[in-house]
């Protein structure tokens, strides 16, 4: 059946962290005995009151591992569900592109959109999903970053992980190689004017690169 004249496509889309979450939420209790609804209602019965001692006795007295000690505690605070399905992961992500640029970072928010339609530009296969204080862009793994690094200093990176040519001065060293972060290299930008052919010709390094 065609689309509707209103119907459009998602502005971003799913990370990927979505289905680990949803994977983690089925199979918590086969793996442990209670689900995840369960285990709440035993954090607020019977566990401390704050957030750090709820992670340590649920990793304690519980046995849980860090990432399911974290999680439940989050969401015994009525936090974290946002990754809880595609649905809350879609809705949430327009809010951190939005907190990303609210108040003085505002002026920033050129320089993200024009990169943003840059990078879906590049093949169909470019994924834009926002977290609380960046925008990854994936192909098969994240290729780039959007991220508004301070109120006037707009920092796109880049994956040059397995580059084995020389890069020029513009493209600054993160120390993700050292770090084994996929982010190896940044861009500094202080306006739209400087998304240039130059700049246009690393991205899509980045992007082939993941290929």
């Amino acid at each position: 059946m065609p689309k509707s004249a209103t119907q459009t496509a998602p502005l971003y889309d799913v990370h990927p962290g979505v289905a680990k979450v949803q994977k983690w939420v089925a199979d918590l209790k086969p793996s442990t005995g209670r689900s995840l609804n369960e285990w709440i209602t035993l954090l607020k019965k019977d566990g401390p009151k704050d957030y750090h001692s709820r992670r340590a006795w649920l990793k304690s007295k519980h046995k849980l591992g860090t990432n399911s000690a974290w999680w439940i505690a989050e969401r015994a605070e009525g936090k974290g569900g946002e990754e809880d399905s595609p649905e809350k992961y879609l809705a949430t992500a327009v809010k951190y592109v939005e907190d990303q640029y609210a108040g003085r970072k505002s002026a920033l928010r050129p320089i993200y959109d024009q990169l943003l339609s840059l990078a879906r530009s590049l093949g169909p296969d470019v994924k834009a999903c926002p977290c609380k204080t960046m925008v990854p862009l994936y192909r098969n793994h994240v290729f780039a970053q959007l991220k508004p690094a301070t109120n006037t200093r707009f920092d796109l990176g880049l994956c040059f992980t397995t580059y084995k040519g020389k890069l020029p001065k513009r493209l600054i060293d993160t120390g993700g190689l050292a770090k084994k972060d996929r982010i190896t290299h940044r861009i500094e930008l202080s306006s739209p004017a400087q998304i240039d052919s130059d700049l246009t010709r690393w991205l899509r390094a980045a992007y082939d690169l993941d290929a």
